[in-house]
């Protein structure tokens, strides 16, 4: 009996001690406490669904309409589709794509209608459409994200590759041009008479033509220039190489001498005249080889940073201007042929110089 009374006691006491605990009210658990994390909540909540929500309109800029620049912009259009995806964010690019024609008067009008349009990044395509988009935005805010911009600081664009120092960056296909010349003196070592063709209207073929003097006059090897800006120049100064009987033909990545491939592959073709370059594009287009950059991952790159700058808040005078290795040689098999050689032989002889070698056919553009 004694015991059953303790323990009923105890049960007592142990009820009453759990109603006094319950009957405390903690100090985050009161109307406003509850309130304010309440609010907190909902706030987090809807900045989350505003950043997932968010668009971004992507300014893009196309030189001018040619295989290696329409690569870099499909890649660049499908590596912002991917992000979309992955970071619940929408890049709206398809409204705000525009081809400048290799005209700057065209360029200019597409920027004034970007920066009408107030869209949040431009990615011009070229060193020629960086260069009007740059002036044209400069005390605009917006920032720019060029691609395939062989020299951006000759090109007055950025203060330093390290150090942009303003609201641009973006990713360079530099060309190693002393790489191509060690390709075309590798494929015929008796070579000793260079064609060098390029538009002089292009800034990115200054830097490459003074470099391909200078390794030529070191190997003690002649060489003469012919220019055109237009493309019936450009036919021209081909015709005017093939008469001067020169043993290769050398191009740096220049867009004005790209666009006019098609129309002259054929000439150095029937004059047995290799035709080297510095962009795959070339090499799809009719010339034996072409030397430089992959330019799908180089759209692929732009992409990622223009994701940085807006999504990520990074400030475009301090990111780094992307760079690549120069290592990929992509050789024509049916010029290959035509000029009289074995893809093997040519494989052999250049696989040591390069980090890839590629085999393409004659077509108009990329496959996809």
């Amino acid at each position: 009996m004694k015991k059953q009374l303790i323990a009923v006691s105890m049960a007592t006491l142990m009820a009453a001690s759990l109603a006094a605990c319950g009957s405390s009210t903690p100090e985050s658990s009161t109307p406003e406490a509850t309130s304010k994390a309440a609010a907190e909540t909902t706030k987090a909540a809807a900045e989350t669904t505003a950043t997932e929500n968010k668009e971004y309109k992507v300014g893009i800029v196309l030189f001018m309409d040619h295989p290696s620049l329409n690569q870099i912009k499909d890649n660049v259009a499908s590596e912002l589709d991917r992000l979309s995806d992955s970071m619940g964010v929408t890049f709206n690019y398809a409204d705000y794509t525009f081809n400048g024609q290799g005209d700057a008067s065209v360029l200019n009008q597409i920027s004034s209608e970007l920066i009408s349009d107030e869209v949040d990044v431009i990615i011009p395509i070229a060193t020629p459409a960086a260069q009007v988009v740059q002036a044209a935005v400069e005390d605009k805010g917006i920032p720019v994200v060029f691609s395939a911009v062989s020299d951006p600081v000759s090109a007055n664009l950025v203060s330093s590759m390290e150090e942009p120092g303003a609201n641009i960056t973006g990713t360079s296909d530099a060309l190693n041009t002393n790489a191509i010349m060690d390709l075309m003196l590798a494929v015929n070592p008796d070579t000793d008479y260079v064609g060098l063709l390029y538009s002089n209207s292009e800034d990115s073929s200054k830097q490459p033509i003074a470099d391909a003097k200078k390794y030529l006059d070191e190997k003690g090897i002649k060489y003469i220039e012919k220019t055109g800006t237009k493309t019936d120049e450009v036919q021209a100064a081909a015709d005017a190489l093939v008469a001067e009987g020169v043993d290769a033909v050398f191009t740096p990545t220049d867009n004005t001498i790209q666009q006019a491939e098609l129309g002259i592959y054929e000439k150095f073709l029937d004059a047995k005249i290799p035709h080297y370059a510095g962009a795959d594009s070339f090499a799809l287009n009719g010339a034996f080889m072409g030397y430089g950059v992959d330019y799908a991952n180089l759209g692929t790159a732009t992409a990622d940073m223009v994701a940085e700058i807006l999504v990520d808040g990074r400030p475009t005078a301090t990111f780094p201007v992307q760079t690549f290795d120069n290592g990929i040689a992509t050789v024509n098999t049916e010029t290959c042929e035509a000029l009289g050689l074995k893809i093997d032989d040519v494989k052999n002889s250049i696989g040591s110089l390069c980090t890839q070698i590629v085999e393409t056919k004659t077509e108009q553009e990329f496959s996809k």
